[in-house]
């Protein structure tokens, strides 16, 4: 449910449940923070993207209910992502809700096609954001942006995402993928210790 692809310092991920929406089970979320861990060092750029036309629904219903959506799982991920020492690229296909808020927050690009939209219930469906995603999202967004997705429950758009600074480029699902290699292009060129480097002095 999770393939992966190395080529040239380049990782690609690519988030393959399309049936159930790419909705997250738990071991999904610990074989992509193994992934994210195993890329430290090795990789130079890592592209986060999802099979279908969804990026992902968030946690699996099943075992949301079952814990799944509070456990600290998620924040694990989304910190090795944060501070893995390549650049990251959220190359979303599709729709962005729910837990997978935070691994999209802990890339350091984020681009999507035009039919996207984001939303995070967490009001709605009585949980708590992970800790690291509010923070992150405020970052971007501002906070009351980002309490409109929080705590108001809006659905944005991806031309408004774009507005906001919550995506940086909208890009035509033919082109996504292309798109994020040429993201990646300069790092790809570069020494991985310069890339880390210039990534540190963004934290």
């Amino acid at each position: 449910m999770i393939e992966l692809t190395k080529e040239a310092g380049l990782w690609t991920v690519t988030l393959a449940r399309p049936d159930k929406a790419n909705s997250l089970t738990k071991a999904m979320l610990e074989e992509l923070a193994e992934i994210f861990d195993a890329a430290g060092g090795r990789a130079k750029a890592l592209i986060v993207t999802g099979a279908g036309k969804v990026f992902s629904a968030g946690a699996d219903l099943g075992e949301a209910r079952a814990g799944l959506a509070t456990d600290p799982v998620w924040e694990r991920l989304s910190a090795k992502l944060a501070n893995a020492p390549y650049l990251s690229i959220a190359a979303m296909n599709g729709t962005l809700a729910g837990g997978a808020f935070g691994m999209a927050l802990a890339c350091d690009l984020r681009i999507t096609v035009p039919s996207a939209k984001f939303f995070y219930p967490v009001m709605k469906l009585g949980f708590l954001p992970q800790p690291s995603d509010p923070a992150r999202l405020t970052a971007l967004i501002g906070p009351a942006r980002a309490k409109m997705i929080l705590m108001a429950g809006q659905k944005i758009a991806a031309d408004e995402a774009l507005s906001w600074g919550l995506v940086d480029r909208l890009v035509e699902p033919e082109a996504l993928i292309e798109t994020a290699r040429e993201l990646a292009a300069d790092a790809l060129s570069a020494r991985p210790d310069h890339v880390a480097a210039i990534k540190a002095l963004h934290d």
